[in-house]
Formats: C-alpha cells, sequence, structure tokens
C-alpha cells in the first residue's frame, strides 16, 4: 500500500512508549500507514526487551515485543544528553504527533511536554497514556494495568461471592486505554484539519476502566444496586465430560425453559418464573444445571443449547482460538520472518478497512536498527524547512 493511499500515510509519531499501553496505541497507528519513530534507551531499549533473563539480541527481540512493535522504526538516542535531547527535539519539528505512557509530569521534567513542543511545532499533537490521569491524588502514583483492574472496581466482582477475588489474567486495561489513545489521537488530527494547531490528548488506565463499566456505574448511581453480569442466576460456566461450556440464559422471553428443554430437565421456570426468583434461587438452578452438563459431552450439550437458540459456547485455549478457522477468515493471524526469531505468527489488527487493509510494512525492529537512516533523513528534512 502506498502512502498515498493508506489512511495515516504522510503522518509521522516520534515513539516514547514502552510495555503495552503506549506501544499497542502505536502500532495501530503504523499498521495504517503512520510513520512510527520509536524512540529507545541506548543498550536497553522499551523494557519490553528485557522481560525474558539476561539481555542478549534474540532476548531483546522476543516474541512479546515483536507482538506490540511492527510497523516501527528503532531510534536509539540519550534524551538525557545535549545532543539526544536536540535531535529528539528535531524530529519533533518534522513530526505530526508525539506518544508517551510515562507517569504524569515525566515528559515535562524531561523537556518533552506539550507547552514546550508546541512552540517549536504548534500542529504537534502530544499524546499521553497514564496510570490515573495528569492530576490529583494518584497521577504520581506508577500505572499498571493489575492496579487499575484493583482500583477501578473491576476486580472486586466475581462470578460469585464465593469465589475469591482474582487478577484478570490479560492485558485488559492497557489493551483499552491504547484504543482510547489511538481514538484521541485520530480526533486531533481530524480537528487539525479544522484548526491548524495540535493539542494535548490524555488518557489513563483508571478512566478506561471506569468507562468500560458505564452500564454498572449508571446502575449503581441511580439505584445504589450492583449490576454484574457474570452474575446472573441463568449464567455460567459448566463442566462437560470432555470439556467446558459457557451458558448466557438471558435476551429471551423464558431462557430457564429453553434451558431446561435442552438439559433435558423438568421445566423449572414455573416454579422460577421471574428474574428476581431466580436471583434468590440462583444456588439450586446452578447446580441443577451443573449435574445435567456433566453427564455428556461438550458438543451434545452445545447442539441441544444451539436448537433452543440459546448463547452457548465452548471453553478454549488460546492455542484452539487461534487454530479456529474462523481466525484465519478474519485475517487475523500474519505470518513473518523475523531475521533473528525466525518464522513466527502475529496477530493482525482487529479493524478492518475494505479500501485500506492493515499490511505489515516494517518487521518489529532490531534496538536502534535506523538510528543512521532516521538521522540522515531527519537532516534532509530540516535543510528543506530552512530552505523553504
Amino acid at each position: 500500500m502506498s502512502e498515498h493511499n493508506s489512511p495515516l500515510g504522510g503522518i509521522r509519531v516520534i515513539d516514547f512508549t514502552q510495555v503495552m499501553l503506549g506501544p499497542c496505541a502505536t502500532q495501530m497507528l503504523g499498521d495504517f500507514g503512520a510513520d512510527v519513530i520509536k524512540i529507545e534507551r541506548p543498550g536497553a531499549g522499551d523494557l519490553s526487551r528485557n522481560f525474558f533473563g539476561e539481555p542478549s539480541e534474540e532476548a531483546m527481540n522476543n516474541a512479546v515485543f515483536a507482538s506490540l512493535n511492527r510497523n516501527k522504526r528503532s531510534v536509539e538516542i540519550d534524551t538525557k544528553s545535549e545532543e539526544g535531547r536536540q535531535q529528539a527535539l528535531d524530529l519533533v519539528r518534522t513530526a505530526d504527533v508525539v506518544v508517551d505512557n510515562f507517569r504524569a509530569g515525566v515528559m515535562d521534567r524531561l523537556g518533552f511536554g506539550y507547552d514546550a513542543l508546541c512552540k517549536i511545532n504548534p500542529r504537534i499533537i502530544c499524546a499521553s497514556g497514564t496510570g490515573y490521569g495528569p492530576k490529583g491524588p494518584y497521577a504520581h502514583k506508577g500505572g499498571q494495568d493489575v492496579l487499575a483492574q484493583a482500583m477501578s472496581g473491576v476486580m472486586e466482582k466475581t462470578q460469585d461471592p464465593s469465589i475469591p477475588k482474582s487478577i484478570y489474567p490479560t492485558t485488559l486495561c492497557d489493551y483499552s486505554a491504547g484504543m482510547h489513545l489511538v481514538q484521541g489521537i485520530l480526533a486531533a488530527l481530524l480537528m487539525r484539519e479544522k484548526t491548524g494547531k495540535g493539542q494535548k490528548v490524555e488518557v489513563s488506565l483508571y478512566d478506561s476502566m471506569i468507562a468500560m463499566q458505564m452500564q454498572e456505574a449508571a446502575q449503581w448511581s441511580k439505584h445504589r444496586e450492583v449490576l454484574n453480569w457474570a452474575a446472573m442466576p441463568l449464567t455460567g460456566v459448566f463442566d462437560a465430560t470432555d470439556g467446558a461450556i459457557v451458558i448466557v440464559g438471558a435476551f429471551k422471553a423464558n431462557p430457564l425453559k429453553d434451558i431446561c428443554t435442552a438439559l433435558e430437565i423438568e421445566d423449572l421456570s414455573p416454579t422460577y418464573p421471574t428474574l428476581e426468583v431466580q436471583r434468590a434461587n440462583k444456588p439450586f438452578l446452578q447446580e441443577m444445571f451443573r449435574k445435567q452438563i456433566a453427564t455428556n459431552t461438550v458438543a451434545y450439550w452445545l447442539e441441544r443449547l444451539e436448537a433452543q437458540d440459546l448463547l452457548c459456547a465452548p471453553v478454549r485455549s488460546l492455542g484452539e482460538a487461534l487454530d479456529d478457522p474462523q481466525t484465519e477468515i478474519n485475517d487475523m493471524l500474519r505470518q513473518i520472518d523475523h531475521p533473528l526469531l525466525g518464522e513466527m505468527t502475529v496477530v493482525g489488527s482487529p479493524v478492518h478497512l475494505s479500501a485500506a487493509p492493515m499490511q505489515v510494512r516494517q518487521l518489529p525492529p532490531r534496538l536502534g536498527e535506523h538510528t543512521e537512516e532516521v538521522l540522515q533523513d531527519l537532516a534532509a528534512r530540516l535543510s528543506n524547512q530552512a530552505a523553504e
């Protein structure tokens, strides 16, 4: 795909981000054509390069780093040195967007905050992802996915009070905040088309998790009632003889009657006709489902449940999901041939544009792989700007 035909072709992003929140945002920008220049610390780089034991070239280009950093160019710059700081500022002069996910105030202390950068480039958009926001009692605290789960109320809810509270095992907060960061950047780019000026874009792990609970928050604020979708009386995960299934007993006139039909048990709906009554008797109902589902296979019960048009699915491993034909049909897997890791599979983009499909234009970079190339291009760009 040429720069002209890609949605973000011609947009230059200076990427100070590390680990997950920021890198998943800048990777999506790169996937749709932006020129993403990743600023990395000399000799160390992104913290994701150092997750796996002693530093080595292979370890610093591990699968986790590779999953978040395609379509980017890596430049080693020591922003604490005068030369490095000037190189970074010069890159900003030629850029459209600067992205970071440091603690609140760090970019200002480094001399790369919006107030400083807009003086040298009024069109610059400075996008930051923090733990809790740029001000307030927690602004100084380090943000992290698990902490945001805990602080936002997400971790407090479980399917049943008897189940211990636990950490959600996927980076839910980082990814949602990263996607909110993309939305903010795109909105700021559109506004710049109207005004000619850049602005600040700010998201946080905390805000993203509060926003994800918009239904629950409204119910609590209005009625002081806890809305917990996982705790609904006819919804649950149940073990069959060869695996597990999940049933969502909702969005039907009489889901209990249909579940009983599918599970080949007596119709319990006359005895438990309302949601309130079903809630009060959830342990009994769930135990009835559990005992019956344990007598046969996943495939058997899914066929019977689907025949009643009930929402249900097998509980699968990630490997099973990746091997599913639907994943391939949806173009969610990309094969890359990494110079150090060899052939590997990475997850593609969940956003599918009919006229501009996502492409892997640049393999996940080695640390500093593009330093010379980018700095030479920078000198040429600055020379052209001076001539104009």
